[in-house]
């Protein structure tokens, strides 16, 4: 079930199966590079969507609170070993404008009525992904709507690029 949704959200992400047919793409080859980090880190990000939120919860097995998701998606994505809390989170890497947003830059936001009390990962065309604790799953959200757009605090870049 969580592989057909991932599916079909990145055919959403892409732009494709918007006139209900999907065409095949000519073969590509593609270069490494920080593009193929942010295209490995979203494809990370979203093979978690569906996972429970729990508090403390840094694995898929036993679920994920939001900086859990954010430090399991970077660690098997990149590497790198990000701290484990929201407030260690934003200490890292560099800010940005919302305006510079690419993908896997991490966004923050004021959920428990202080600052950088909550971060996802974005993915691109003002949405990101992360581990709220209402309705209890990893999913995709909206910057735009008026709950996040609100709440919003920042975000910062820890990919090279940009």
């Amino acid at each position: 079930m969580r592989t057909k949704l991932t599916c079909c959200v990145l055919l959403l992400l892409c732009g494709c199966g918007t006139s209900g047919t999907i065409q095949r793409l000519p073969d590509v080859k593609v270069e490494s590079g920080p593009l193929d980090t942010r295209s490995e880190l979203s494809m990370h990000a979203l093979s978690q969507l569906g996972v429970p939120y729990v508090y403390g919860g840094s694995t898929p097995g036993e679920g994920f609170d939001c900086s859990g998701l954010v430090q399991y998606v970077y660690e098997r994505a990149t590497g790198l070993k990000l701290p484990r809390t929201t407030y260690g989170l934003v200490k890292v890497g560099r800010l940005i404008e919302s305006e510079a947003l690419q993908p896997g830059d991490l966004v923050f936001y004021n959920t428990l009525s202080r600052a950088y009390s909550h971060v996802g990962i974005y993915l691109g065309e003002r949405r990101f992904i992360h581990a709220p604790s209402s309705n209890g799953v990893v999913r995709i959200e909206s910057m735009e709507s008026d709950y996040w757009a609100q709440r919003y605090n920042g975000a910062r870049r820890l990919l090279p690029g940009g």
